[in-house]
């Protein structure tokens, strides 16, 4: 995935390709690397869900600059790797002027970072950041916001359902729930409406959790990045939630016009973390 991104402008995207991975990560990186000349590029990955943790924190009373370490011990009982070296970036979440509802601390263990950079190292390319998957969905999330509102995004590929809240460009909420599009695709009717009906409740609840804990943030809409049936799974999530769902399109926000392929909209959700991982600014 190759991406522009600039200030106040629409994103571009230059190429979007997979290479299948059959001798290792390495390898298929290097391939990849080749046939793009990667090596002239700065690139971004993405960590694995279990390779790292996201964690709600109180904004500790210290200078900026001392956030990260004043944050790394509260940590220590919350995540299963030592917190001593391990990687820590501090997130705001936006406040309503009158408390500071906290931040959101990423960590992961020194050793998931080392490996990952050695993995890149190894194919002479040039690696600018590694981030997480809510923060790709975040990228993506904030594109569709209208001003001073929040919004909720869902992207429900073959990998899981992520459910991403964004207000005013920042990260306020990421859950995880447990259905993946395959999950539906293999389902007959009568299995796939309970598991959206499942989905649409387990929604429905942390909107009204979120509502009661963030009352100042006020969600326009829910958008969707289904690789599966989107107007199907669109249509079951309008009936039973009160916000309007609508599904993703980036043609509406993004430039593509040289990636014919993307105009699919399953193969937009298909490609949703990459595609956010290279909207990165």
């Amino acid at each position: 995935m190759h991406a522009s991104v600039s200030a106040g402008q629409r994103p571009v995207v230059h190429a979007f390709d997979s290479f299948r991975i059959e001798t290792g990560e390495a390898d298929a990186l290097a391939r990849l690397a080749a046939a793009r000349n990667l090596k002239r590029q700065r690139c971004v990955t993405l960590l694995d869900e279990g390779q790292y943790s996201v964690v709600q924190l109180e904004t500790p009373a210290v200078p900026v600059e001392e956030r990260v370490e004043a944050l790394r011990w509260r940590l220590k009982d919350a995540v299963d790797f030592p917190v001593e070296g391990a990687a820590l970036a501090v997130l705001d979440i936006p406040a309503d002027g009158v408390r500071q509802p906290g931040v959101l601390a990423v960590a992961a263990a020194a050793t998931v970072i080392g490996e990952r950079m050695a993995l890149f190292q190894k194919a002479g390319v040039d690696l600018e950041a590694i981030d997480i998957p809510e923060l790709a969905v975040r990228n993506v999330a904030v594109l569709f916001e209208e001003a001073n509102r929040g919004l909720a995004f869902v992207a429900l590929t073959d990998g899981g359902c992520l459910l991403v809240i964004s207000f005013r460009g920042e990260l306020v909420l990421a859950r995880r729930i447990d259905l993946t599009s395959g999950a539906l695709a293999r389902a007959d009717a009568e299995r796939r409406q309970q598991l959206l009906e499942r989905l649409a409740l387990e929604l429905q609840r942390t909107l009204d959790n979120f509502d009661r804990q963030y009352g100042y943030v006020s969600i326009s809409r829910l958008i969707l990045a289904s690789e599966f049936d989107v107007p199907g799974v669109v249509a079951a999530l309008a009936e039973s939630l009160y916000l309007p769902v609508l599904a993703m399109d980036l043609a509406a926000v993004a430039d593509f016009a040289g990636v014919p392929e993307l105009q699919g909209l399953e193969r937009q959700a298909q490609g949703l973390m990459a595609i956010g991982a290279a909207f990165r600014s």
